[in-house]
Formats: structure tokens, C-alpha cells, sequence
């Protein structure tokens, strides 16, 4: 990869998703402990957004970051929804276990950018943010209030450059899309000035063939990294039935079972942990910066900073290979 652009300095950082509440109830003591035990395992990468629980997750990692030393970890937020109170309670509808007052609103423009993050940085009580991500601005998404294509013209014109002109003035030090499906990271790359995408939803054991085939290759002639989010297809992987961002009542495709299938008996004679070669995996290509997981329980983050410290054999990796669930150009552990 050449001309490489702002690659963010911590390989491994805590996801905000769960801390927002998204998938159950967690309490606040619940969210610290969990913060606390990243922040000891050496853990300084972290990501949140405005979505996340409508604000419960920015508060929450705000309470927690905003007695550490500022220069010793890298935040990122996301830009595209502004939050407003509302008596309606509309939360309810996107996170049930949360309960925040506000109603989310989208908004790509200029203003909106600019409110966005002055917003995120009262509810984190900070004084910058490190990585903005443009959320959620995707084909994908079902709560947009317009087509996707209209909206991207609003974020051409107003969120990219706006971040572009924030970078150059030293407000914040990289910005990309956050999103779960390739065109909007393919467009982005085509028409703006970005340096680091978050790519949810979109590399993992079973599913990687559009990155490793258009994504990468793309990103690698722009000089661009990512961030990974849902190595584990958000707890698919570890043995959950949801996928992804469905709930647990959605029915999870049938080649995405099968592969998970392969992969566990593979996994088991070689005994190894899924979950340690799911999150190295994701790890492993030249274009991948950092990996981010999400978890709202401190064994939970302390367990998936060690697996990337397990040892796993090559065979084990060869095997995948073999069996069809790694791609053939797929990148593995070293």
C-alpha cells in the first residue's frame, strides 16, 4: 500500500454498540467496568457515535475517558444524525433498552456536521475528537428519511468537505464512512478526500469476498485504511444466533450457518478458539488499521484481547482455505 494516509495508532479499541445498550440492559456500573477493564488490559482505542443508544453511549464513554490523560487515547464519533429531546420518547422504537429522551434526525449538511460533533463533544465532555465517521449514509439503511443517493448529494456538499476543511485546520486528525455495505466506501473514495473508513459488517470469517475482491484494492490505490467493526458478525461467530444487526428472531441465511458450521468443526480439531481466529483474521490484511469489538462486560473484552494473542497454527488457516470459507486471496495471520 502506498501514499498511506492517518492510520490510527492503537491495533485493537472497544466499540460502543453494546455500552448504548443496542442488544440487552446494561447499567452504568456495568459500562464502567467494562471501560475499566479495557483501559487496564492497555486497551486506548475508542468508538462511539451518537446512534449508540441515542447518546447513552458518548455519556457513558465520556464519564469514563474524561478522567484519563487526553493524549493517551484515540476516540472516534460519527457525524449524520443530530439528536433532539423529545416528549414522544421515539427511542424506544430504535433502542428499547435504552432510556434516552431523544429523537434522532438525519442530516448530512454542513450545519449539521458541525452541530453534530460539538454536540458528541458535550456529551463526552471532550475537547476533540480524534476519527469522525459519516454514519450510516447507505443503501442498506431502512430509517433514512430520503433515498440514499439524495442524501449522499447533501453529505458531497456539505459533511466531506466540511470534515476535509476540519482535518486541514487540525480540529480532527482523519475522517471515512461508517457503514455496512461497500458502494458508499467505493464512492467515497472516488469523489472525497477521506483517510480511514470503518468497514462494518463487511470483512469476517464468512464473510469477505466483496472486500477482499473491491474494497482493498480500492483503498489501497487511495492510500486509505480501515477500521473493522463486527469481526464476529455481532456475535454470530462466538455462537449467538443473531447476525449482524438483526435480532435474534431473524433468520440467519443459510450458507452464512453452514460456513460457521465448517468453521467450528475445523476450529475443534485444531483446537482453536473461533472467536481468536475470527478477530486475528480481520487483523491480518495490509489495509486494516485497527479492529474494534463490542461488548458491554469486562470478560468479555478482557477475553477477546487475549485471543489476539493466541497462537494459531498455519494448517488451521490452509484448511479454511481448502474447505471454501477463506476466500483464495484473503489475507491470514502471519
Amino acid at each position: 500500500m502506498t501514499n498511506q494516509r492517518y492510520v490510527p495508532p492503537h491495533p485493537f479499541g472497544l466499540g460502543g454498540v453494546a455500552i448504548g445498550n443496542e442488544f440487552q440492559f446494561a447499567t452504568d456500573k456495568q459500562a464502567d467496568a467494562t471501560l475499566e477493564a479495557a483501559w487496564d488490559a492497555g486497551v486506548r482505542y475508542f468508538d462511539v457515535s451518537p446512534w449508540y443508544g441515542l447518546g447513552l453511549a458518548e455519556r457513558r464513554f465520556g464519564r469514563f475517558l474524561a478522567r484519563k490523560p487526553r493524549n493517551e487515547f484515540v476516540i472516534s464519533s460519527k457525524v449524520g444524525k443530530l439528536l433532539r429531546a423529545s416528549r414522544d420518547n421515539e427511542a424506544r422504537k430504535f433502542f428499547p433498552f435504552t432510556n434516552s429522551p431523544n429523537t434522532p434526525h438525519f442530516d448530512y449538511s454542513a450545519d449539521g456536521t458541525l452541530r453534530s460533533i460539538e454536540d458528541s463533544l458535550q456529551r463526552l465532555g471532550l475537547d476533540r475528537l480524534d476519527i469522525v465517521f459519516v454514519h450510516d449514509l447507505s443503501p442498506d439503511n431502512d430509517h433514512l428519511p430520503d433515498d440514499w443517493e439524495s442524501l449522499w448529494r447533501v453529505a458531497e456538499a456539505g459533511a466531506f468537505p466540511t470534515l476535509t476543511r476540519l482535518r486541514e485546520e487540525g480540529v480532527i486528525d482523519a475522517w471515512g464512512m461508517g457503514v455496512n455495505c461497500p458502494q458508499p466506501i467505493l464512492r467515497c473514495l472516488e469523489v472525497a478526500d477521506s483517510d480511514v473508513h470503518l468497514l462494518a459488517s463487511q470483512y469476517s470469517l464468512v464473510d469477505h469476498a466483496e472486500a477482499v475482491e473491491r474494497v482493498f484494492p480500492a483503498a489501497r490505490a487511495k492510500g486509505v485504511s480501515f477500521v473493522v467493526g463486527s469481526a464476529l458478525n455481532a456475535g454470530f461467530l462466538a455462537g449467538h444466533a443473531r447476525y449482524n444487526y438483526g435480532d435474534e428472531n431473524t433468520i440467519v441465511p443459510t450458507d452464512k450457518r453452514e460456513r460457521r458450521s465448517t468453521l467450528c468443526g475445523i476450529a475443534a480439531r485444531y483446537g482453536v478458539d473461533p472467536v481468536a481466529a475470527a478477530l486475528q483474521f480481520s487483523l491480518a490484511p495490509d489495509v486494516v488499521s485497527s479492529l474494534i469489538v463490542g461488548t458491554a462486560t469486562p470478560e468479555h473484552i478482557l477475553a477477546d484481547h487475549a485471543a489476539l494473542q493466541v497462537a494459531i497454527p498455519a494448517d488451521f488457516w490452509a484448511d479454511l482455505r481448502r474447505e471454501g470459507i477463506l476466500h483464495p486471496d484473503a489475507a491470514v495471520p502471519s
